[in-house]
């Protein structure tokens, strides 16, 4: 018996374009032999069902059901394919929790988390995983320059604290600079995390559960051709990703003991990316993403297809997942 699997994209962020491509690739390559797969379209202002033809018709919320030719439609499990909120910060998976349907990425509470920069990067401390230093401000707070860099130093990253695909980032070099980067990092969110530059070769590392066990993926580092790795430099061809990583042994053994640590210290469940930054030998983490991009030119498909496991293997090994 085929399962019918809602692939939920775009989102209430400005990641929308985005994951609306990451959804479109999810819906190609899923195996139509062991899956029905419904494109499901999630705004502020409409949930709908998107058919072959392209024609909307209304998602009923009450639960999470669409109406075809062939009658009321429901749902076996979910393919969340969201990036930024409400599918990467707990809302929809907190939602399907509540209505008993199975969901491929994390559970609410470690949604909830690792979006927000500040308060994962303060829970792993404990554990000791290093990030760097940091300063943060909410909308409102007095915009003291003197004490931010007295802290962080410059040049350093302004950065919106619950946001993605790097929306509101800017790298500052002068302390006059700094209350124009934060008034831009308002723009995506009313918090805000400053961070130390660190100067050091940058990876990014997935971990997925796959047949069961937890599974680093082949780590990609990243070369951009911008000042950082800014939107240009992931979605515009303004960087190169090198897959695998040209890491010494003793880097590559830290960073994927670390990675595949803060997986299972969090109980993450579904795909993660997370991103480190070496400084000498010490890889130094500066987030997790739970929602990944999922496209064909997406950084997990391609470290996916390194480990020789394909995009269809890939997306069908996260229903499965969420099936037991």
């Amino acid at each position: 018996m085929k399962k019918n699997i809602a692939i939920i994209m775009c989102g209430y962020s400005s990641e929308f374009k985005i994951s609306l491509k990451s959804g479109g690739v999810v819906h190609d390559y899923l195996d139509t032999d062991k899956f029905n797969p419904y494109r499901i379209h999630i705004y502020k202002d409409k949930w709908v069902y998107v058919d072959e033809k392209g024609m909307e018709s209304p998602v009923d919320k009450n639960d999470f059901s669409i109406s075809t030719d062939t009658g009321k439609q429901t749902f076996d499990c979910v393919f969340n394919a969201i990036h930024g909120t409400p599918g990467e910060d707990g809302l929809l998976q907190a939602y399907f929790e509540l209505l008993g349907i199975p969901q491929t990425s994390c559970d609410p509470y470690q949604a909830a988390l690792t979006f927000n920069k500040r308060d994962l990067l303060s829970v792993l401390k404990p554990y000791g995983i290093q990030s760097a230093p940091s300063y943060y401000l909410n909308q409102g707070d007095e915009i003291d320059e003197n004490a931010i860099v007295a802290k962080v130093g410059l040049p350093c990253f302004v950065k919106a604290n619950k946001a993605g695909s790097s929306f509101g980032i800017s790298k500052v070099y002068k302390k006059e600079k700094l209350r124009m980067a934060i008034e831009n990092a308002y723009k995506e969110d009313d918090e805000i995390i400053i961070e130390a530059f660190l100067d050091g070769t940058e990876v990014s590392v997935g971990v997925i559960t796959y047949n069961g066990k937890t599974k680093v993926l082949p780590i990609t580092e990243i070369v951009t051709e911008n000042d950082f790795f800014d939107y240009e430099a992931k979605y515009e061809g303004k960087s190169e990703e090198i897959t695998p990583a040209r890491l010494s042994k003793t880097q590559e053994k830290k960073v994927s003991e670390l990675a595949k640590k803060t997986y299972e210290i969090l109980k993450m469940k579904g795909y993660t990316r997370s991103e480190f930054i070496f400084v000498d030998d010490e890889p130094f983490m500066l987030e997790m993403n739970t929602t990944p991009g999922l496209t064909t030119e997406s950084i997990l498909p391609k470290q996916a297809k390194a480990a020789g496991i394909s995009l269809t293997e890939l997306f069908g090994s996260a229903i499965d997942e969420a099936l037991k």
